[in-house]
């Protein structure tokens, strides 16, 4: 897609959402009041907002490769302060997908120097390959990461300090089919 054609996609979408509702970009700029805070993967195929619908303003989304928690990386730590104490999150969300990139190179040990410094973050996140008896599916896989995250989530320290009445729900999308799977909890 050549930049002349993003110039022509948002021109329709601020057509469109000027006939929904002439006021639309008044209101975004006066602030927002997500009630979501998001972790989700970086791939292209994934957008939080776009696979549920949510319009602008709804969702405050941190994004880095195969959605991971680390209580090192400033930029999450940041997003996570500012989404608890400023913007007053209702609900936390952790969401992976299948057929997920990092985890997939986490798991077959993928040995690019650019990447291994976060790879390895992701290798930490999955169970140890020398104990696993059973074979176990990428999906598999990408289902325990994201409650591997869940649980960091909930040890990170600045969740522990702002956040521990905000609800959070692990959740995985599903690329071949579209579902979004909610696997923390889970339901009754």
């Amino acid at each position: 897609m050549e930049e002349l054609e993003l110039r022509k996609k948002n021109e329709e979408f601020i057509q469109r959402i000027k006939e929904q509702d002439p006021t639309f970009f008044d209101e975004l700029k006066k602030g927002q009041t997500p009630e979501f805070f998001v972790l989700s993967c970086s791939d292209s195929r994934v957008s939080p907002s776009v696979i549920t619908q949510m319009p602008l303003g709804h969702m405050f989304v941190h994004r880095n490769i195969a959605n991971q928690v680390v209580t090192e990386d400033e930029s999450f730590s940041a997003s996570l302060y500012y989404a608890l104490k400023h913007l007053k999150v209702k609900k936390i969300v952790i969401k992976g997908h299948t057929d997920c990139g990092g985890v997939k190179a986490a798991w077959l040990e993928n040995d690019e120097q650019e990447l291994q410094g976060w790879i390895s973050r992701v290798r930490a996140s999955l169970p140890d390959k020398s104990t696993k008896i059973e074979p176990v599916s990428l999906d598999e896989l990408t289902k325990l990461n994201v409650l591997k995250q869940v649980e960091r989530l909930m040890e990170h320290p600045i969740y522990k300090e702002y956040g521990t009445d905000i609800e959070v729900l692990g959740c995985l999308f599903h690329v071949e089919s579209g579902e979004l799977e909610r696997v923390f909890p889970l339901e009754n």
